[in-house]
């Protein structure tokens, strides 16, 4: 993620002309990675959560158009909250050293910093929220598309193991930023997951009084 402050505004700036969504710094999700079969006594914990019996690593991803934060260690089982609430980044935000802030879909808990959809909008203000919400969120989800299209090992699945599978997913991290900064650009095929392949979840636990809090605020002052 961006670390300095000219950077996080200009991060800032690059999402505003999307849809006219002030202080955005990120949106984040995760995309599962098939991997072969792997043994042990935790061999079950990484068959997919989604409910496709292939075993995988749930993979964390908070970009604009390039990767720049990624998480490649988690078991396929594991929600994407979970992931979320355990990395470095929410620590970050968690102590104040990142400015402005994330969107995420529903299967995150609303923060101050990090905003999801409305549940059941009951105005046009939070309707129109939501479809710019949406619309700026789709950036990660478009991230992996294009990831995927470029190594196509990513989409069908990695014939290594599991450790390696790991190291591979974090260098053709790095190679897709290096091929974005020489302007090796990919289009996204229809038939390529562009991400997500599931409805959204809904975050039952989602208590947070004070993300809901300022959430309404935000669309209060800025989609009146």
């Amino acid at each position: 993620m961006p670390n300095t402050l000219q950077e996080q505004e200009q991060v800032m700036r690059e999402f505003r002309a999307i849809r006219n969504f002030p202080n955005v710094i990120g949106a984040i999700d995760c995309t599962h990675i098939k991997i072969k079969k792997t043994g042990g006594d935790k061999a079950q914990y990484y068959i997919n959560r989604k409910g496709y019996y292939y075993y995988s690593l749930n993979v964390q991803a908070g970009p604009v158009a390039a990767e720049r934060d990624i998480v490649a260690r988690w078991r396929g089982s594991t929600h994407d909250a979970r992931i979320f609430n355990e990395s470095s980044i929410k620590d970050r935000f968690e102590h104040n050293a990142m400015n402005g802030r994330l969107l995420g879909d529903s299967g995150y808990a609303c923060t101050p910093y990090l905003f999801t959809p409305v549940p059941n909008p009951r105005t046009p203000q939070e309707e129109r929220y939501n479809e710019a919400q949406i619309a700026i969120r789709n950036t990660v989800e478009r991230c992996f598309g294009v990831w995927k299209q470029r190594f196509r090992c990513l989409l069908h699945g990695l014939p290594i193991s599991l450790q390696n599978g790991k190291v591979v997913i974090m260098a053709l991290a790095v190679l897709h930023n290096i091929a974005i900064d020489m302007a090796d650009h990919v289009d996204i095929m229809d038939n390529i997951e562009a991400g997500r392949n599931n409805p959204e979840e809904r975050n039952e636990n989602d208590r947070n009084i004070a993300g809901n809090i300022a959430r309404q605020n935000f669309i209060r002052n800025n989609f009146r």
